[in-house]
C-alpha cells in the first residue's frame, strides 16, 4: 500500500502537467463541392480558408492570452443539397466552434439550419440568395451582396447600358439559378417596364445539351440570354449558341464570372459578348491590398484566383477576429462580437446589417476580351 500511494500523486501531477502543456484547438469547418462540376470553385474557397488558418497559426493565434491552434476541418458537398446537409451534421458532431461555407446557395440554405440548432456561427463567402439571412438564424451570415443587389443591377444594366430590349432567361433550376433569374427579371422592368421577356426556358445544373431549348429561343430574336446558374453550364451553353448561329448578348451572375468560363465556351465566348457580375469588389486603394493578396495565393497554390478565396479567407479572419474579441471560442459568447464586428480585409470593410447580411456590399461587372475576363466597373 505504501508503494501505491507514493505513486499516485505522482501520476496524477504528470497528468496536469501534460494538460497544462497541451495547446487548445480550435475547429472551423469548411464546405464546398470539391468533386463534380464546380470543384473548380469549391478548391479555390477552400484554399483561401486554408490560407487564413494557416497564416493566423504562424502568427501564434492567441485567445485570452492563451496560445491556441486552429484546425481547419474540410467537407465536400459536392454542391447536393443532401450531401450538404449530412455535412453539416458531421461537422457538428465533430463539435467545430464555427463554419465558414457552403459556396451554393442551394446546400447553404438546408445546411444553415443544422448548424442553426446546434449554435453555431455559419458565414458564406458566396451564397447569395436572399433565402438565407432571412430566416432569422441569429448565426447566419455572408460576406458578400445578395440575388437582390446582383440579379437587380444585371437587369438594370441589360436596358439601360446594354440597350436590350427584348430578353430570353433561362435558369437551371437549383436555389441560385432561378434565385438570381428572377431578381435580373424584376431589375429589367424596373428599369424598363416595357421590354419584352420573350422567352422563359429551365434546364438543370448538369445539363450539356441545349439544342432544344437554343432553337426556341433562337425562334424569338432575343436582343440578350440571361442565364441564371453556374460556369459549368453555362460555357457549353455559349458554345453551342455559337453553333447554332444565335448572335444574342449573354450574361449572368457570379456563377458564370470565372475565369474557366472562356475556356469552357471556347468560341462561343465572343468579344465583349458576356456581361456578368460578382458579387463583391473593390476600388481606389483597397485594389492593392486585393491585388497583393491574389499574388501571394498563386505563390502558394500555383494557381489563380478563380472568384471567392479572397472572400473566404475574409470570412475565416472575421470569425477569428470575433473570438479573439471575445476571448473565447464558445459560439454563444462570440456570436454578439460577430454582430458588431467592424473588420477591414482584403475585400473591403466587413460588417454585417440585422439580418446577418454585408452592409454597403458592392459588384463587379465583367466582360470577356481576347478570351480574357476584363473588369468594366464597380457598382454598390
Amino acid at each position: 500500500m505504501q508503494f501505491t500511494t507514493k505513486l499516485i500523486p505522482l501520476a496524477i501531477a504528470m497528468a496536469f502537467a501534460g494538460t497544462a502543456g497541451a495547446q487548445e484547438v480550435v475547429k472551423i469547418g469548411h464546405v464546398a463541392p470539391i468533386s463534380g462540376a464546380s470543384a473548380h470553385l469549391g478548391k479555390d474557397n477552400e484554399n483561401g480558408a486554408k490560407m487564413a488558418i494557416e497564416e493566423l497559426n504562424a502568427k501564434g493565434f492567441m485567445l485570452n492570452g492563451k496560445k491556441v491552434t486552429l484546425q481547419l476541418l474540410t467537407e465536400d458537398d459536392a454542391a447536393d443539397p443532401k450531401q450538404g446537409t449530412a455535412v453539416a451534421q458531421k461537422l457538428v458532431d465533430a463539435k467545430v466552434n464555427g463554419v465558414i461555407g457552403h459556396l451554393n446557395s442551394g446546400t447553404t440554405v438546408p445546411a444553415s439550419r443544422i448548424y442553426n440548432d446546434a449554435g453555431i456561427p455559419q458565414i458564406s463567402p458566396s451564397a447569395t440568395t436572399p433565402t438565407y439571412t432571412k430566416q432569422g438564424f441569429q448565426g447566419a451570415f455572408r460576406v458578400v451582396a445578395n440575388d437582390n443587389k446582383l440579379g437587380g443591377t444585371l437587369g438594370r444594366y441589360a436596358v439601360d447600358k446594354l440597350g436590350a430590349k427584348s430578353i430570353a432567361v433561362i435558369d437551371d433550376r437549383t436555389a441560385y439559378g432561378q434565385g438570381v433569374a428572377d431578381e435580373f427579371i424584376k431589375g429589367a422592368k424596373a428599369k424598363f417596364p416595357g421590354v419584352k421577356m420573350v422567352g422563359k426556358e429551365f434546364t438543370n445544373a448538369n445539363a450539356t445539351d441545349f439544342t432544344a431549348i437554343l432553337t426556341s429561343i433562337k425562334a424569338k430574336k432575343p436582343d440578350l440570354i440571361f442565364f441564371g446558374g453556374m460556369d459549368s453550364v453555362g460555357g457549353p451553353m455559349l458554345k453551342q449558341m455559337k453553333a447554332l448561329g444565335i448572335n444574342a448578348k449573354f450574361m449572368g451572375g457570379d456563377g458564370i464570372c470565372t475565369e474557366a468560363l472562356a475556356r469552357l465556351a471556347g468560341d462561343g465566348i465572343g468579344e465583349a459578348n458576356v456581361t456578368c457580375a460578382e458579387a463583391g469588389g473593390v476600388q481606389g486603394a483597397q485594389e492593392k491590398v486585393l491585388a497583393d493578396f491574389t499574388t501571394r495565393y498563386k505563390k502558394k497554390y500555383n494557381a489563380d484566383v478563380q472568384i471567392y478565396a479572397p472572400y473566404v479567407y475574409d470570412a475565416v479572419m472575421v470569425m477569428a477576429t470575433a473570438m479573439q474579441n471575445a476571448k473565447s471560442a464558445d459560439p454563444a459568447k462570440y456570436l454578439p462580437e460577430l454582430k458588431k464586428i467592424k473588420y477591414q480585409g482584403v475585400t473591403g470593410m466587413v460588417q454585417f446589417d440585422n439580418f446577418g447580411d454585408i452592409k454597403d456590399g458592392s459588384l463587379t461587372l465583367f466582360t470577356y476580351k481576347s478570351g480574357k475576363k476584363t473588369k468594366i466597373e464597380v457598382v454598390r
